[in-house]
């Protein structure tokens, strides 16, 4: 029985584009996929593609990072890495899911941390657009002052994450500490792309 497109892409959460891309891609490939768009699509019968599989480091790995996105980035993200553990997770076999659950490393997820997974969520998409933000910074010592800040990269050491940013004030790279930021404003001013003030710089030159 063939399948659509249209029914593809609504069980894989994608567009029908996308299917069409990828069933191009299997039969450029070799793989036996008949049909055609606005008729659907099988695979020849007898034919079963290679197993996508893991083996246990991987999986915990995987699983491992999922499970960290999720508690500590923004809720979009958090939101991608269920889903993209979801679909690896079907096609496990229950006993290697089974082992992988029993594993040691654990990610506690607690509410308190919501505010500051929203400043993750604010940050990251700045970042992405090499979008300007402005916001109150508190230093140690509880004095704030107004920042005017190129977001670069969010940089987890271990204990806290601080946002690498080239500060307008100090003109220089700067740390920022989520937990230390009283208020963000982004703005749609868009920061210049130079090299030598790029996270690839600093993580190239500057990080120790």
């Amino acid at each position: 029985m063939a399948i659509t497109a249209e029914q593809l892409a609504q069980v894989l959460e994608v567009t029908t584009r996308t299917i069409y891309r990828d069933i191009q891609t299997l039969q450029q490939t070799g793989i036996p996929v008949d049909g055609e768009a606005g008729i659907g699509y099988r695979l020849a019968p007898g034919y079963q593609l290679p197993p996508l599989m893991f083996d246990f480091e991987e999986l915990q790995a995987l699983l491992l990072g999922s499970s960290m996105v999720q508690a500590w980035t923004d809720p979009d993200l958090a939101k991608a890495a269920a889903k993209a553990e979801s679909k690896i997770r079907a096609i496990l076999p229950e006993p290697l899911l089974q082992k992988a659950d029993q594993q040691p490393y654990q990610v506690p997820k607690f509410e308190k941390h919501d505010n500051v997974r929203n400043t993750h969520g604010i940050l990251r998409k700045a970042c992405e657009q090499y979008l300007k933000i402005t916001m109150d910074y508190q230093d140690a010592q509880q004095s704030s002052t107004l920042r005017t800040v190129w977001p670069l990269g969010l940089i987890f050491w271990g204990e806290r994450w601080t946002l690498l940013a080239w500060c307008e004030l100090r003109d220089d790279f700067r740390h920022f500490r989520l937990d230390r930021m009283i208020k963000i404003q982004p703005t749609s001013k868009p920061f210049e792309q130079i090299p030598e003030r790029s996270l690839k710089y600093f993580l190239d030159n500057r990080l120790y």
